[in-house]
């Protein structure tokens, strides 16, 4: 069956080492999608372009900002696969070098679609589209921002995505 004609869709979030930012996303969209109800149809994970950190749990930041915002996380970092490009309807990543690695590993037999997910903030410039890594940062501010940009972007993706209003 073909990503285009199956009933669940699927959503893979992508950042450098998926500590950080894919993982804030991939919660963000899971907790909007159950909180809407969605979640027989909809799934979602995260991967990592790199493999400093695999089998980790999450930053402690981003697990914390998580908390904070009463979203649970239990997932640990793994690396993108060529499966995944055949699995997920949609591979978002967090920034344009993400998305130029992405667009480099995809198989040309690919069905995915890969977005970047700051595209999904509205009424931005596209150099503001940036979903910014918070690794180096100090304390959690960064990682609260990065919440605040996913929960909309997420939002606005889901919409787009379920009315099929995507174009790539």
């Amino acid at each position: 069956m073909s990503n285009k004609t199956r009933k669940t869709k699927y959503v893979l979030m992508v950042c450098v080492d998926n500590i950080c930012r894919s993982p804030i996303a991939e919660a963000v969209l899971r907790d909007i999608i159950v909180k809407n109800n969605l979640h027989s149809n909809w799934r979602v994970d995260s991967a990592a372009i790199e493999a400093w950190h695999l089998g980790a749990r999450p930053d402690d930041r981003a697990l914390s900002v998580l908390r904070q915002n009463n979203i649970n996380y239990h997932s640990c970092a793994r690396r993108l696969t060529p499966e995944d490009f055949e699995k997920f309807d949609y591979i978002l990543g967090m920034d344009q070098s993400i998305l130029a690695s992405l667009k480099l590993l995809q198989p040309y037999y690919a069905k995915s679609q890969l977005l970047m997910l700051g595209d999904f903030l509205f009424g931005l410039k596209p150099n503001e589209r940036i979903i910014e890594d918070p690794y180096y940062e100090m304390g959690e501010a960064a990682f609260q921002k990065i919440y605040e940009q996913c929960t909309q972007a997420c939002g606005n993706f889901l919409k787009q995505a379920r009315q099929d209003e995507i174009i790539t």
